[in-house]
């Protein structure tokens, strides 16, 4: 099928859109504005980060370069490039330098599947506002996450230090544990999407509620699981200033360091764009203007596509004004003993509720079918735990009542104890007039 006559007949869905078959000079098009894209997009993400919490925090943030201070984040960029590089002696000198890149590369890779907007003309070929796609394309956005990783973990082995080795270690831990909870939640979209592509799962929410609003549970299990892949406060361990004095990015300076800043705001990029096109639609328009008939064609879903990206972007910034930086412990409770196993609870469930769908039942069915005995199993489960949390309160108030009435085991001293002077003062007791309330004679109470 060549690309007018699918044009012709798909109208503006990219999902069986037959990729490479363009020409050379339209994908090189097509990759260097999704590299300019993702480049502007980190510099006004640093623009807007900061001026949003300084609103938040009644400061004024960047102004002077620019108007509003637009042209700040790209002034602090080339002032990173022309800073004094500085690398110590000790470093392992290959895998120093390719750390940075090993960083950034799958960040950026990761984007090329994501779709931006239908299909569109560009120099008078119809292609649509995404670099690639096929079968299994959302896949590969996870695969790159977890390579991600390794420019981390190798940059803090490789600096020979302490500490950066810590927080490498540290991004591995986290991105194991995350990883499982962000891929189970993302199951539940595939199961009722019936495919990986992203165009394809854009095009399944063309006619039925985002998978935001059905697959609730799962879209929250991804926002939280999407803060702890692209390390943001709360869940900013790897680079913790606090006790870690940056990080794994602490022996880089100059660009190198740039590469790293430059990953995890690409990062949240690309978390926020997956989001968007798993979960809220992807380029399409919200109702009700999707009821207007030009909402998704031509280039003007891209604006919808932006702010849903913004909205996510601003959550990112919004955790970071509000919440303080999870101790360790706390960080991995919440991913193995709640995120993954309440996303197996809630893929079995998805999964026994597409399966009734698919032998024909009617949806409200199905969900009595399914509903009815999640909420019986609830109401036991809460039952059972209420029980348990009456009898904690008995024995404590017992326990209390106990410990009332029994002396203590050791002697305690008692509450209007007076401490004697020092006997090194000598025999003689030194006395001092201070202020204080004066007798009836007019003379002030001395105090020994």
């Amino acid at each position: 099928m060549s690309v007018h006559s699918y044009v012709a007949s798909a109208a503006s869905d990219a999902a069986n859109f037959p990729f490479g078959s363009e020409t050379i000079w339209l994908i090189i098009v097509k990759i260097i504005g999704m590299f300019a894209f993702l480049v502007v997009m980190t510099l006004m993400m640093i623009w807007w980060e900061r001026r949003l919490i300084s609103f938040m925090q009644y400061r004024i943030g960047p102004n002077r370069i620019g108007p509003f201070g637009l042209l700040q984040s790209l002034m602090d960029g080339l002032k990173l490039a022309f800073k004094e590089e500085i690398i110590p002696a000790i470093v392992d000198k290959p895998v120093y330098f390719i750390a940075p890149v090993l960083s950034t590369v799958p960040a950026f890779v990761a984007f090329s599947v994501t779709p931006l907007g239908p299909i569109v003309s560009i120099g008078g070929h119809h292609t649509p506002l995404q670099l690639t796609d096929f079968g299994v394309a959302t896949l590969l956005v996870l695969a790159c996450s977890s390579l991600g990783v390794y420019g981390i973990v190798l940059a803090g082995w490789a600096s020979g230090s302490t500490y950066p080795l810590l927080g490498g270690l540290r991004a591995a831990a986290q991105m194991i544990s995350y990883e499982v909870s962000m891929g189970l939640s993302l199951a539940a979209v595939f199961l009722l999407a019936g495919t990986l592509s992203p165009s394809g799962i854009v095009a399944s929410q063309e006619h039925h509620v985002w998978y935001a609003i059905a697959l609730l549970p799962s879209f929250l299990i991804y926002l939280i699981s999407g803060v702890a892949e692209t390390n943001r406060i709360p869940f900013d361990l790897p680079e913790g200033e606090g006790e870690l004095v940056g990080g794994y990015h602490t022996e880089y300076t100059s660009m190198k360091f740039a590469l790293f800043f430059l990953a995890e705001y690409v990062n949240m990029v690309g978390v926020s764009a997956l989001c968007t096109t798993l979960f809220l639609g992807g380029w399409r328009a919200p109702w009700p203007i999707s009821l207007w008939d030009g909402a998704n064609s031509g280039w003007i879903p891209i604006l919808w596509f932006l702010i849903k990206i913004m909205l996510l972007l601003s959550g990112f910034i919004w955790l970071r004004a509000t919440l303080p930086r999870l101790r360790y412990d706390q960080l991995m409770q919440l991913g193995w003993k709640v995120l993954v196993p309440f996303s197996l609870v809630w893929l079995l469930l998805v999964a026994a509720l597409q399966a009734l769908r698919n032998t024909g039942r009617p949806a409200w069915e199905s969900t009595l079918w399914v509903g009815i005995p999640v909420l019986a199993l609830l109401a036991i489960i809460f039952r059972i735990y209420d029980q348990r949390t009456l009898r904690a309160q008995a024995q404590a108030t017992a326990q209390a009542e106990t410990d009332a009435t029994t002396p203590p085991p050791y002697p305690t001293p008692p509450m209007d104890l007076v401490v004697p002077p020092s006997p090194r003062l000598g025999v003689a007791a030194v006395t001092t007039t201070v202020a204080g309330p004066e007798h009836s004679d007019g003379e002030e109470a001395p105090r020994v």
